[in-house]
């Protein structure tokens, strides 16, 4: 009986023995698991700290892109602005550059003490050349419809309609010229029309 305890003993020890030797064993690839686990983590940790930095340069970098891309609008929306409101300021000095030689030749006129009718229709003449060269230079226009021309209501102004020997609403008289600028109707020529026959 004692052999056989001693036997249940040895046993027992060797059982003892072989589970601490599996749990030994078992505890090796645990511990190796968690460093790796372990140092997994840092690795990630790092890697994300690394991507962090990297998106955060870059968003510091389109911030940048875009206040001067802000700032650059700004400054030719400015610019153009400034742009418009010379061109508004500015705009009749061509004009105007034509006009000053025509009054320049009315003020020579009156300074004349004793004029004749020859002089004067003379003076007048040149003046309406230079008035006429200042408006075909800034494309200001006459709109002079001939007798018998189709009244355009685009161009012409219908006053009165009177008989005579052409076809219904065809110009008869022009009573004042029109004037366009360049495609522009600045004022209609004035006509009598025909009345239908």
């Amino acid at each position: 009986m004692q052999h056989q305890e001693n036997m249940q003993t040895e046993n027992e020890t060797q059982a003892a023995k072989q589970a601490a030797e599996t749990v030994q064993s078992a505890a090796e690839p645990v511990a190796e698991a968690e460093a790796a686990i372990s140092e997994e983590v840092v690795d990630t940790e790092a890697k994300n700290r690394q991507i962090i930095a990297e998106l955060e340069a870059k968003v510091a970098e389109l911030q940048d892109a875009f206040m001067r891309a802000k700032a650059d609008g700004e400054n030719i929306r400015r610019r153009a602005q400034e742009d418009i409101s010379k061109a508004h300021k500015f705009a009749i000095e061509g004009f105007a550059e034509a006009m000053v030689p025509v009054k320049d030749s009315l003020e020579m006129a009156l300074k004349v003490e004793t004029p004749s009718i020859d002089s004067l229709k003379e003076g007048v003449e040149m003046t309406l050349k230079q008035l006429s060269a200042a408006f075909e230079k800034n494309r200001l226009m006459e709109i002079n419809p001939v007798q018998g021309e189709k009244l355009d209501p685009m161009k012409h102004q219908a006053i009165s309609m009177v008989p005579a020997e052409q076809d219904a609403n065809t110009v008869v008289t022009v009573l004042q010229k029109g004037y366009n600028i360049a495609d522009r109707l600045l004022r209609p020529a004035l006509v009598t029309v025909a009345q239908g026959k």
